[in-house]
């Protein structure tokens, strides 16, 4: 351990949050959370008995950073995102699928459970995750139930004593309808998906809608769901700091330096078109900041003209994303497509100063595709392949990855609509 570590080490805080294990590359090699980081992260490095795994983990380790957050849950949630985003190589868990566990919500059902689970099937539940810690995500529900009643069971009609506890909807004793419990499980995944302060918001516009309608049973229930969520402070702030000293996150400096910009981008967004030759035609906005994604600035569009035209596509929701001026501009847009998805909308973004690539997949829609981007040049469009092991790779195809899944998610809620009709 070199002195220079050695002296950070102490200056660890009694606090929770996320660490990042770094070679001497600068290379993240490991994410962890910590309920109290300054224990956990000099544990590494103390003379006690290690697992073999352990023990090379440590003699990699060059320089470690940290991010503070305001509670472990906080912490469950950060780590998520970060070993998605940097696929570190010793977080040996993030192989093994047996390992990550999902939290699965059975919307389908009358009465949905919520429960966990190591593997998702495709029998149309939600499933949310992965995450990387089985015993805090049990917590982090037991917490969550209490603001958002569950069934962790199959419902049977019978009162529990969770009934009495209020940690069911109650249904069996007419406290709510199945068609209201729905409502608050919808909330529930929201929050686990990350939109957690606009959805306080939108819980306490609806509680003072409930309340001037005179239904003042729901307006209560809202109210409780309100100030729970309050309580429990949720919200990862990315300060300036942060990203300076994150901006070790090579990837975002490996970007500037390969686009030629001013800074590191801090504010990137995705966009990705999904429909069914030409019907229910859909596009989706994901936003990073400081190389991870904020749920909250998400957007989706339907767009106005239903056309198997993905170019015309682009242009139409890059048109409508531009006259939105209360959202933040980006410092980079990049779009699921080739050239010319980039040709459709390069003079839209040139009036606007912002700078644009394409990931080029070439048909290959697999979750293995290589990552290829498309830059403008002055003489034209370049193609340009990317090493898998790469960072600006890895941040690329994240961003890609959570476009696709945001926008074919609404397509097919859009799909399911129309076919209801």
């Amino acid at each position: 351990m070199t002195d220079q570590l050695k002296a950070k080490l102490k200056t660890l805080p009694s606090a929770p949050g996320v660490y990042f294990h770094k070679n001497a590359a600068g290379e993240i090699i490991y994410v962890g959370k910590a309920a109290v980081l300054k224990n956990r992260v000099r544990q590494y490095f103390q003379n006690t008995e290690k697992g073999p795994k352990t023990e090379a983990l440590v003699k990699e380790i060059h320089d470690t950073d940290w991010i503070v957050v305001d509670t472990e849950m906080d912490a469950l949630f950060l780590e998520s995102e970060m070993i998605k985003r940097y696929m570190p190589k010793w977080n040996i868990l993030l192989r093994d699928d047996k390992t990550v566990s999902y939290v699965r919500i059975d919307m389908k059902s009358e009465v949905p459970t919520v429960t966990m689970t190591r593997q998702p099937l495709d029998d149309k539940a939600t499933y949310i995750g992965p995450f990387y810690a089985k015993n805090t995500v049990a917590t982090a529900l037991r917490i969550l139930r209490k603001v958002f009643p569950y069934y962790d069971k199959p419902y049977t009609g019978k009162k529990t004593l969770n009934t009495d506890l209020g940690l069911t909807p109650g249904i069996e004793v007419d406290r709510a309808t199945p068609e209201e419990y729905k409502k608050t499980l919808k909330s529930l995944i929201r929050y686990l998906e990350g939109d957690r302060e606009k959805l306080i918001k939108d819980i306490e516009k609806d509680m003072k809608r409930e309340a001037t309608l005179g239904h003042y049973e729901r307006a209560a229930e809202l109210r409780n769901q309100f100030f729970g969520l309050k309580g429990l402070k949720k919200k990862i702030v990315f300060s300036d700091k942060e990203f300076l000293d994150i901006s070790k996150d090579r990837a975002l400096a490996e970007l500037q330096k390969l686009l030629d910009l001013k800074n590191p981008p801090r504010r990137i967004e995705g966009y990705d078109i999904s429909h069914n030759q030409g019907k229910d035609v859909v596009a989706s906005m994901v936003v990073f900041v400081n190389g991870a994604s904020d749920r909250s600035e998400y957007r989706k569009f339907k767009m106005h003209h239903q056309k198997n035209d993905d170019f015309a596509n682009m242009r139409e929701v890059l048109e409508r994303r531009l006259k939105h001026r209360e959202w933040d501009l980006p410092d980079l847009i990049i779009l699921d497509g080739g050239e010319p998805q980039l040709r459709a909308v390069s003079d839209l973004l040139k009036t606007v100063n912002i700078p644009v690539i394409g990931r080029d997949k070439s048909g290959d829609h697999s979750k293995n595709a290589e990552v290829k981007i498309v830059t403008a040049t002055p003489d034209g469009y370049r193609l340009m392949p990317l090493s898998e092991d790469s960072h600006i790779a890895k941040l690329i195809a994240r961003i890609d990855e959570e476009s696709h899944r945001f926008a074919i998610t609404y397509h097919r809620l859009l799909q399911k609509k129309n076919m209801l009709k």
